[in-house]
């Protein structure tokens, strides 16, 4: 039921140079060409901004040939200037080894560098190498602070695998009234697994009243953002006709979803059902 998740994204830092923010409209437009004009420019002229969203071109390989030295080059050379958005992308290279020699320890660093500086992602993925011990010493305690500053600063996931700290009593005492107020904000983020995991606390009634109901809404909404755990669920929920009126019809309909989207116990529940 219960699984942590890290999910890692680019992200552009916009800078304020007039290079930077007109190449950010063109790329946008998918006018690569002149985003890459504007974005060289604004780099040659000491623009972090522009550094960082260059080096995302070439990483990418939008409005140029794809290489990922080059973006090395320039995340590091954005992050040496304190663009955090620069710091967080050389962080992800560092983890994932691209461009670079693989270096988790370097990727705590340009992590660390980005949670200071106040983004809600570096502070997750700080907080996932803190929780599963990759490239610093293993700290649950260290890894719910992280995932808190996340949660707070708005990003979903962070509240998603704070929830799960809570649930299981990781680096915190187990608390299902919190499990389930970090999920809730993580659904409310459109975090799917959130959605699933907080139908799954009203369905059981852990730390919040027994609610078939919220249940059934909260699988739909998991369901709906492409979670197959969700479809799952909400296939029982059908077929027990918990929260829901009985229909053996909507049950194969979900269970269908779930086995489209390669869940096992979807597919399976599917056969048995259709065998009735």
């Amino acid at each position: 039921m219960l699984k942590k998740v890290l999910i890692i994204l680019l992200l552009a830092g916009l800078g304020f140079g007039s290079d930077t923010s007109n190449g950010f409209k063109a790329f946008e437009k998918k006018d690569y060409k002149t985003a890459l004009k504007l974005w060289s420019k604004s780099c040659a002229s000491g623009d972090a901004g522009g550094c960082s969203n260059l080096g995302l071109m070439y990483e990418t390989g939008k409005g140029v040939k794809q290489d990922s030295f080059k973006a090395v080059e320039l995340y590091t050379k954005a992050c040496d200037s304190g663009d955090t958005g620069g710091c967080f992308n050389l962080g992800l290279m560092y983890n994932n080894g691209t461009g670079v020699q693989q270096d988790s320890f370097k990727a705590v660093e340009l992590y660390t560098k980005t949670c200071d500086g106040e983004s809600a992602i570096g502070c997750f993925n700080l907080g996932d190498m803190y929780d599963n011990g990759d490239g610093v010493q293993q700290d649950s305690f260290k890894a719910v602070d992280l995932y808190t500053k996340a949660c707070d600063s708005g990003d979903a996931r962070g509240c998603y695998n704070l929830g799960i700290m809570y649930k299981n009593g990781e680096g915190v005492k187990q608390d299902n009234f919190k499990s389930v107020e970090s999920f809730s904000k993580a659904c409310d983020g459109e975090n799917t697994i959130g959605c699933f995991n907080l139908g799954v606390m009203y369905e059981n009634g852990e730390g919040v009243k027994q609610d078939s109901f919220n249940a059934v809404k909260l699988y739909t909404k998991a369901c709906s953002g492409g979670d197959a755990k969700g479809c799952s669920n909400l296939g029982v929920m059908y077929e027990d006709g918990k929260g829901v009126k009985q229909s053996n019809g909507q049950a194969l309909k979900y269970f269908g979803k779930a086995c489209d989207m390669k869940s096992e116990l979807g597919c399976k529940n599917y056969t048995r059902l259709k065998k009735k």
